[in-house]
């Protein structure tokens, strides 16, 4: 049975607005959208919007839905009986109520308070100012996109953290790390680099050197916080504190609100760790990202005594694609690659695209064998999908791939070398496969175009 295609875009935007932004916009907003994964699906009636909002309520799927108020004025050919204009009450109340929206008004409109306060109390995701960019607005959308996704895991280490309510953190995927000695608190936190360090203000007090030694470690995670749990208010001591290093103070009396407070402060850190180590384009990692998601399954894997395959991949002949089809069109490949990889990987293995048409996958508990084979699947998924560059003509590409594995390499960068070796392997040998010892590089392949 042959298996069926990924969907082009996993993204989706609902866009309601009067016919002439649509007719004057649509094509730039759409290539613009396609760099960063989502398409946008634009309307220009009402009930047509409503609908296609009411069943994405009942299919799910991650789709922002976007109004533009400026349209509640031009949309009128579902409110002709009545010869009036469709007022904002009137489509608020039509809104499925079981989604947000994201609201667009002009700065006349922006400066209305009570007209904010109707909008952000009727299921407001977010609100923008007119004009803006086609291109900055594409930004913003996908931004939005990036905080409402499923947080990743988000590690925190205490020191005396002591009647925080840890049930409320892991519903939250927050994992709480207890540690109980000061001065070995430098050594934990380099095991298991945390994104979040707590430290209570007795601890401090006994140890004031404990955030300068953290921080001035030239390994030092940049993005990671140090916050100062205060049991009791001092504004001494959180003047002392943030002098010497601390990123925030938080008051520590009330478990559930500590819990909460570390809530708003992880979502942060998650959309910021999103924004620096994804690529927009594909939501995959990026090699910011690679390198600290590597580095800790390393780590893990160390600690269970499991096997890392690590492999780098490389579409065949990508330039010319490029020069043949128009780089839009390699955008489409790039991001159909990045699908198929994704749809074929384990819940705990890693996809990573390093550049341009570069990608690593990591798998965890796999051989260096094992690893090739999953990889060899990959490539002949890839190398199945039909792509149409014109009207009747269809084409099938192809990648290259090399693979390491550890514990045979101890690091990051050691599997990446040895991997990237195999690659330039199999480029050379014909391209369209995958080498790693011990298969060789003249191992059947599966056909493609170019």
């Amino acid at each position: 049975m042959t298996r069926a295609a990924p969907p082009l875009y996993k993204h989706h935007v609902l866009l309601l607005s009067h016919n002439f932004f649509i007719k004057d916009n649509r094509t730039e907003l759409r290539l613009h959208a396609h760099k960063y994964d989502f398409d946008i699906l634009c309307f220009d009636e009402v009930r047509d919007f409503v609908a296609a909002v009411a069943a994405v309520a009942e299919e799910g799927g991650n789709t922002l839905f976007v109004i533009d108020l400026d349209a509640l004025h031009n949309l009128q050919a579902d409110m002709l009986a009545a010869r009036r204009t469709l007022m904002l009450s009137e489509l608020l109340q039509r809104l499925p109520a079981d989604h947000s929206y994201v609201y667009l008004q002009s700065a006349r409109q922006g400066g209305r308070f009570l007209l904010q306060q109707r909008l952000v109390d009727s299921h407001c995701l977010a609100y923008a100012e007119k004009p803006i960019a086609n291109d900055v607005l594409v930004d913003k959308l996908f931004n939005l996109f990036v905080q409402n996704k499923r947080g990743d895991l988000v590690r925190v280490i205490g020191l005396g953290a002591a009647g925080v309510d840890e049930e409320a953190l892991r519903e939250h995927r927050i994992e709480l790390i207890h540690h109980t000695y000061p001065l070995t608190l430098h050594l934990r936190v380099k095991e298991l680099q945390p994104d979040l360090v707590l430290i209570s203000d007795a601890e401090y007090q006994r140890t004031e050197a404990l955030v300068r030694v953290l921080k001035k470690n030239i390994e030092a995670d940049p993005v990671r916080e140090i916050v100062l749990l205060q049991r009791h208010s001092d504004a001494d001591l959180m003047r002392r504190a943030l002098a010497s290093g601390f990123d925030a103070a938080m008051p520590a009396a009330d478990g559930a609100l500590l819990a909460a407070q570390l809530l708003n402060r992880v979502n942060k850190i998650r959309v910021n760790r999103d924004l620096i180590g994804k690529d927009r384009a594909t939501g995959l990692l990026n090699k910011v990202g690679l390198q600290k998601k590597a580095q800790d399954l390393i780590r893990q894997a160390a600690i269970e005594g499991r096997p890392l395959a690590f492999g780098v991949v490389d579409i065949d002949k990508f330039k010319t694609i490029n020069d043949t089809w128009g780089h839009h069109f390699g955008d489409i490949v790039i991001k159909r690659l990045s699908l198929t990889l994704a749809s074929m990987l384990g819940e705990r293995d890693l996809l990573s695209r390093f550049g341009g048409e570069e990608f690593v996958v990591v798998f965890w508990d796999s051989t260096q064998e094992q690893g090739r084979q999953k990889l060899d699947a990959m490539r002949c998924a890839f190398g199945a999908l039909p792509f149409e560059v014109k009207p009747g003509d269809v084409r099938h590409f192809s990648f290259s791939g090399g693979i390491a594995g550890y514990p045979a390499c101890k690091t990051e960068n050691e599997l990446f070398v040895r991997a990237d070796a195999m690659l330039y392997e199999a480029k050379q040998a014909g391209r369209n496969r995958i080498c790693g010892a011990p298969i060789p590089c003249d191992a059947p392949v599966c056909q493609a175009d170019g």
